[in-house]
Order: structure tokens, then C-alpha cells, then sequence
């Protein structure tokens, strides 16, 4: 089976992340898979390293006709079937690629849809795709419901997976890196700062107080980078942690590229959020057996079963979330038990070859 996957950012988020995860393990999984990108980023040494076809373009306009071009020609000369895109920027340059050829066009979604041109082009494409690959029932709500997008029977649910053989980290911890010592807690979040509404690192910053109250051995983490635009969530995370007297016991970690260090390290993970669509980083967490406390939107509820394989705490509530992560830190009997039965379910229902099991049976069905 030949699949082009078509990439418009390689920069470090979760569907390029996952992207890569299928990718490294497409062949032994039948797959002959190739990447085209249209812009770089972070992640671009990796899939240029890796044993895969790679082609990087530069698209120079919002619809751009010489992207579309080479990649019909790829199409032709590679015979490709399958195109598989990720974003609405892609799958448009895809959609039209496709046209008057055999090869069949596949668009996943992976969460929020931040501006009126991309819902538009997202309109236009969902009829008219071979098929969309929505992550997770909550997401598949979330377009319905408060966007007004409408799926017919061409949709079908593929959770997200990550690589569990990824996440194996031999070297220094980062209780090392920070000057911690080895009997500290280390609880914390990874996730960029976006200027939309999604990701909420506050409400960790506003139960960090209570916690450090209680437990003088617990320390917070924060990962992720920050977008522009979103610069005063970030500064209020800081100041509020300065003004609390509490920023010795916070690190603030930016981006970075080191994921499985960084779980490895931790004790409990912890991610507060507003919407997903199904977080790459939340699958690792439990791929890396690491406990996670997570709030109860829909998609978080998906992958715990309501609660089995993580705490739950109510969006925003930083007074529960404070008695959630202080209920693991005191307990390390209660982490160890949370953290294997969430594994399991995980390495079940979201390791990277639960997720190809799933991509290939979805190819199959649409050729």
C-alpha cells in the first residue's frame, strides 16, 4: 500500500509528533510510506533522519498551485493511493493534488479550529474526502456542536497512539538537570502556551500554594513553548508564582525537545486543559507509566474511562486539583497502581501500533 502523508509544519505539536511515530514504524507494518512537507520546523531533522522517503517544499501563498503540481506528479510517478493530510491547509493542497488521478485523499482532525478561513476550507473538504479521521468522540462533538461542522458516513474514530519505545530514557534526570534531590516529587505539565483557549496552566500555577503547603519535597515543572500572542499567559503564570513566594519550587522549562527525560523524571503529570481533541502528551504520559490527574473534558473522560486510569478534577477548579495531586504525592503505593492499570490500557488502546492497526484496516476500506 503507498501512502503519501502531507505535512504543512513540521513543528514539535501532536500531529506531528504522531506523524513521525507512524512514519518510523510504517514498514513493519506493510506500510510504503513517504512524507511531503510544505514548511519546517523543529522536528525537520528527525524525519529527514529517519528511513523514509522525505520531500520538503515551500509553499509561498495560502492555496498554492506549484505545491499542488509537484504533488500531482509525485502521485503519478510514485503511484501513490492514499493521501493522508492533517490539517486544513494540507488537505486543501491534497484535495485538489488528488483530483483527476486514482489516489484516494484522508483528513484527520486533531482539535481546535482557531479562524473562519480554515472552518470555510474545512466545509468544502469533509464531504468531499475519501474519508475523515476524527480523534476522539468529544472532538467529533465539538465540531458539531459548537462549530456547526457536519460529518456524513464518510468519518470514522482513530485514537492517536505514540511510541512507546520512544519514551525509554536512559542518562542524567531531570531532578539532576534541576539541582533536585533524589527523593524530591516532581509533578508537572507539558504543554505549549497558546493565545486561544486551550491549554490552562493557571489553574496549575493557582493549586501549587496548598500543594507546597503540605508537601515541602514536591516541585512543579512546566514544558512547552510559548506562542506569539500568548506571552501574558505565560508572565501570569510567572508573576503569580513570584507574588506567592513560591517560584524557587517552579521551573519554568520552555520547549523542549526531550520529552521522555522529562517523564521519566516525574511523579505525577498533570494536564489542565479547556479543549483537545486527544493530546499526543497525555498518551505518553501513560505509555511512560506515569500517573496523571486530568480535567474532565470529554476527551480526557475518553482515555481514563471516566476516572479508571487518571484522576479527574472539574475544568478550572484549582482547590480540587490541589487534593488530587496531593492524594498521589502522599501515596506512593496509590501512584504505582494508577500508573500500571493506566498503562495497560494504553499500550491497549494507544500505543503507536494500535493506532497503525486501526490506519491500515481505515486504508483498506476506502480502496
Amino acid at each position: 500500500m503507498k501512502v503519501l502523508h502531507l505535512l504543512d509544519s513540521l513543528n514539535r505539536g501532536g500531529a506531528e509528533t504522531l506523524a513521525l511515530d507512524v512514519c518510523r514504524n510504517a514498514q513493519a507494518n506493510n506500510l510504503d510510506l513517504m512524507v511531503v512537507a510544505t514548511g519546517g520546523g523543529d522536528l525537520e531533522a528527525d524525519f529527514r533522519e529517519s528511513a523514509f522517503e522525505f520531500v520538503c517544499m515551500k509553499r509561498r501563498l495560502p492555496i498554492d498551485l506549484a505545491i499542488v503540481a509537484k504533488l500531482k506528479k509525485i502521485i503519478q510517478e510514485r503511484n501513490i493511493q492514499i493521501i493522508h493530510a492533517y490539517q486544513a491547509v494540507e488537505g486543501i493542497h491534497g484535495y485538489l493534488a488528488c483530483h483527476g488521478t486514482n489516489a484516494k485523499m484522508v483528513l484527520s482532525h486533531h482539535g481546535f479550529v482557531a479562524d473562519r478561513k480554515n472552518r470555510l476550507t474545512l466545509r468544502f473538504l469533509l464531504p468531499r474526502v475519501a474519508m475523515n479521521i476524527v480523534i476522539s468522540q468529544g472532538l467529533k462533538r465539538y465540531y458539531e456542536n459548537e462549530i456547526n461542522l457536519k460529518f456524513s458516513g464518510n468519518m470514522k474514530i482513530v485514537y492517536n497512539g505514540a511510541d512507546e519505545k520512544r519514551l525509554a530514557w536512559r542518562g542524567e534526570t531531570l531532578k539532576q538537570e534541576l539541582g533536585l534531590p533524589a527523593d524530591a516529587l516532581l509533578f508537572g505539565m507539558i504543554a505549549n502556551f497558546y493565545r486561544d483557549p486551550r491549554k490552562d496552566q493557571m489553574t496549575v500555577c493557582r493549586a501549587l500554594p496548598e500543594i507546597f503547603a503540605e508537601n515541602e519535597k514536591a516541585h512543579c515543572v512546566f514544558v512547552g513553548k510559548t506562542e506569539s500572542g500568548a506571552e501574558h499567559k505565560f508572565a501570569e503564570c510567572v508573576d503569580f508564582c513570584r507574588e506567592n513566594k513560591i517560584e524557587k519550587r517552579v521551573f519554568f522549562l520552555g520547549g523542549r525537545g526531550d520529552v521522555p527525560k522529562i517523564l521519566d523524571s516525574l511523579d505525577v503529570f498533570v494536564f489542565s486543559s479547556i479543549h483537545e481533541g486527544l493530546p499526543i502528551a497525555a498518551l505518553e504520559s501513560m505509555l511512560a507509566g506515569v500517573p496523571c490527574v486530568f480535567s474532565d473534558i470529554e476527551p480526557f473522560l475518553e482515555i481514563s474511562e471516566n476516572g479508571k486510569y487518571a484522576e479527574i478534577f472539574p475544568v478550572g477548579n484549582a482547590e480540587i486539583l490541589s487534593g488530587k495531586i496531593l492524594k498521589l504525592l502522599r501515596d506512593a503505593n496509590l501512584r504505582e497502581d494508577l500508573a500500571k492499570r493506566a498503562f495497560d490500557f494504553a499500550r491497549e488502546n494507544f500505543s503507536i501500533e494500535a493506532h497503525l492497526r486501526e490506519l491500515k484496516k481505515l486504508y483498506n476500506s476506502i480502496l
